[in-house]
């Protein structure tokens, strides 16, 4: 949600028609919604439920398609090579799907889809256009507000008879999406208004970074780990208590009003007021998810609650002030230079981590000898962290490179 407003603002900024930005808006979407149907029919594990070489090598060729389809191109290369390895990507990935078969039996179908990237195909296109319509009204912040409020509304009413619950449902192409996929505009919207935020935060002078400002860098993180451990572990109230008091020290620390009137000094100038603006708003939302908590059964992700989208939003908000902090002020790179680049490349991830790096490990026998030396499930959890650590390498070498997948 927060690319959004940096997205289009540079497009706006060029001075691109705004009827050529909805369409890039669009393309990008229909781009998306493809990008989910390809990347699940080039899983070995859909393939099989014991994938052998063939289905590692159909993985391996799926992904290395995606580069001609999706990568940006070297300028060096002229205007017919660069269309001729285009019309080769997209030829192969047809290909790819023409012959694929599912472990079921099941040939190619528009309905089976990865479910993270076709809800992001969809609310990446209703963000955007919110934002658009919205960016310049007075009252921009009660437009995108209603519109969480009205889509609240349709939540609520989605089990009882009549033309909210019809329109919940609604889905002329079930493939594509339906209206209850913007639900998810709950983490978008607030993602939106940080963008804005993040605006206005590089035409500002930036506040130098002290030992207090380090402090509440280390509350986003520290707020982080508690809030997983908490919930998990249900204990609700205190984690919720000790949650609201590490916020309150937060705000007050850059800047915000504490007992007695008394005002931090590390709030001083532009770049310090849109911190604190950044981590209140975090205080707001996750002050909503936690009375959300008792809702729809306590905080899940799958179904995911009204308590969910708020507290991750609210969560969102008080990582990036802490990394803000840390990298923008306190220039911190080195250790988080691999999730910016892996930032920058994240389509190169969520494709790799199914279709580069389990195939490479079945072909060379490692993914046996891997799975026997971490069965244990807190072993497990360091083959996920390994896999998703050299995935993230991946992309954040080819995007160093420039090599970037982009839809």
């Amino acid at each position: 949600g927060a690319a959004i407003p940096l997205a289009l603002k540079a497009r706006l900024d060029r001075g691109d028609a705004l009827s050529s930005i909805c369409l890039t808006i669009l393309k990008r979407g229909v781009l998306l919604v493809f990008f989910a149907i390809y990347v699940k029919h080039i899983q070995p594990h859909v393939m099989s439920a014991q994938p052998g070489v063939q289905e590692w090598l159909l993985a391996l060729a799926g992904f290395v398609l995606l580069f001609p389809m999706l990568a940006t191109l070297p300028a060096t290369l002229s205007v017919a090579t660069k269309r001729s390895l285009r019309l080769l990507g997209w030829v192969g990935a047809f290909a790819v799907l023409a012959t694929f078969r599912a472990k079921d039996g099941s040939g190619f179908s528009v309905t089976r889809s990865d479910i993270i990237i076709l809800v992001l195909a969809n609310v990446a296109v209703s963000g955007s256009l919110i934002w658009l319509a919205t960016r310049h009204k007075p009252d921009w912040l009660a437009w995108r507000m209603g519109i969480l409020a009205f889509l609240f509304a349709l939540r609520l009413c989605q089990s009882l008879p009549g033309w909210g619950q019809w329109l919940w449902n609604l889905s002329p192409t079930p493939w594509i999406g339906t209206v209850y996929f913007q639900q998810y505009l709950f983490i978008i919207i607030p993602g939106t208004i940080a963008g804005d935020l993040l605006l206005r935060w590089r035409a500002q002078a930036q506040p130098a970074v002290t030992t207090k400002q380090w402090s509440v860098a280390a509350l986003g993180v520290i707020m982080s780990v508690l809030l997983l451990v908490g919930m998990q572990m249900r204990w609700v109230v205190p984690t919720t208590v000790a949650a609201m008091l590490l916020a309150a020290l937060g705000w007050w620390g850059l800047g915000g009003r504490g007992p007695a009137g008394r005002t931090s000094n590390l709030g001083e100038g532009d770049g310090g007021k849109l911190l604190r603006q950044l981590f209140g708003w975090g205080i707001f939302w996750l002050a909503i998810g936690l009375a959300f908590e008792p809702y729809e059964g306590g905080i899940k992700k799958d179904r995911a609650t009204m308590s969910y989208y708020f507290v991750t939003s609210g969560l969102a908000f008080m990582l990036l002030v802490s990394l803000m902090i840390a990298i923008d002020l306190g220039r911190i790179r080195r250790g988080v230079g691999l999730l910016i680049a892996t930032g920058q490349n994240p389509l190169v991830a969520y494709a790799g981590v199914q279709s580069l790096v389990p195939p490479i490990f079945g072909m060379t026998g490692l993914s046996s000898v891997i799975e026997k030396i971490t069965a244990t499930p807190w072993l497990g959890a360091l083959r996920g962290a390994f896999y998703t650590w050299l995935v993230a390498t991946v992309g954040a070498f080819l995007a160093r490179r420039g090599i970037l997948l982009k839809t």
